[in-house]
Formats: C-alpha cells, sequence, structure tokens
C-alpha cells in the first residue's frame, strides 16, 4: 500500500481456525493512525446471513473499504445462495477489474462453517492450509500460533483466542479487545 494513500493506519489482527467441526473468526479491536490509538473497541469481525445462509467475515485494512467489499460479497452471495466459493472468486473478478474497486486497501477472511477463504485486492482467494489463516499487522504471530496450538487438545475457540491474546503480546497494533464468531460446519 502505497504510503501517500493510506496514512499510516495500522492495526488488526484476524484469525480464524476450523478445528472439530467448528469455524471461529477473532478478531481484535485497535484501530491506530501512526503510533495513536484512535479507538480500542472496533468490531472487525463480523456475521452476514444473505439468503438465511450465515458466513463470519473477518477484515483488516481500510473500515469503509472492507464494508464496501462485505456489502459487495452479500449480493454475490444472494446470487449464488450456497456457494461461498463461487462468490468470492466473483467478488475477486470485480476487486481486481473494477476501477473504483481495485482501490480498495482491505483484506478479507471469510466462512460459511464449511469453507474459509482469504481474499485480497490482488484477485487472489486463498484457501489456506492447516486449517488457520490470519492477516493483518499481527496476523503472522497469530497465524504461527494458532497452528502450534491447533495440535493440542484445545477447540477452534480456544485456539483462536489464544493466537490472538500472543498476537497483542507481540504486536504493537493489536489489542486484547476481541470479538469472535462461530460457526458449525
Amino acid at each position: 500500500m502505497a504510503e501517500d494513500k493510506f496514512p499510516g493506519w495500522h492495526g488488526t489482527t484476524i484469525v480464524a481456525v476450523r478445528k472439530g467441526g467448528k469455524v471461529v473468526v477473532a478478531g481484535d479491536g485497535q484501530v491506530s493512525l501512526g503510533q495513536t490509538v484512535i479507538k480500542g473497541s472496533a468490531r472487525k469481525v463480523r456475521r452476514i446471513s444473505p439468503g438465511g445462509k450465515d458466513v463470519i467475515c473477518g477484515f483488516a485494512g481500510s473500515t469503509a473499504d472492507a464494508f464496501t467489499l462485505l456489502e459487495r460479497l452479500e449480493t454475490k452471495l444472494e446470487a449464488s445462495p450456497g456457494q461461498l466459493a463461487r462468490a468470492c472468486v466473483d467478488l475477486a473478478k470485480d476487486w481486481r477489474m473494477d476501477k473504483y474497486l481495485r482501490n480498495l486497501e482491505a483484506m478479507l477472511i471469510v466462512s460459511d462453517g464449511k469453507d474459509l477463504f482469504i481474499m485480497t485486492g490482488a484477485g487472489d482467494v486463498l484457501e489456506p492450509e492447516h486449517d488457520v489463516a490470519a492477516i493483518g499487522s499481527g496476523g503472522n504471530y497469530a497465524l504461527a500460533a494458532a497452528r502450534a496450538l491447533s495440535e493440542t487438545d484445545m477447540d477452534a475457540e480456544g485456539v483462536a483466542r489464544r493466537a490472538l491474546e500472543i498476537a497483542a503480546e507481540i504486536c504493537v497494533y493489536t489489542n486484547g479487545n476481541m470479538t469472535v464468531e462461530t460457526l458449525a460446519g
């Protein structure tokens, strides 16, 4: 992201864990501008229900941009009910090709309880390995922790919560104020 377009906003850690027939997406609540915490209780994990089917979305990046993408994803899911992969690929095509959407600065983790994807503005729709995904400034810390913890007896929610706590201990742009959403597979 070019510094001239992106004014020093940092923050967010989103982690998703699929284990034991559940998918859990957890996100922290910190929004920072430069070295200043602007808000500590942002909700960056949301549940949308297009056509009555729940989908959990976690986002990192610009909030307005992420909301634009979530609205578009919801529209795609209404056009293709129950087909998360197809809706994500359609959104990724639009995101990459559309002159307006191309400039949106965000990443998404989405799951319907069965499928789990990471989406980027580069046109990527990635299905993560090891049933763990993470994005944002503390994403690498949360990913490493979640991968290690997923091999323990902890359930999906326990893994996601502890991985986010570990990321918050390491990344100054991540706090421990969590939003956690769960779906059964």
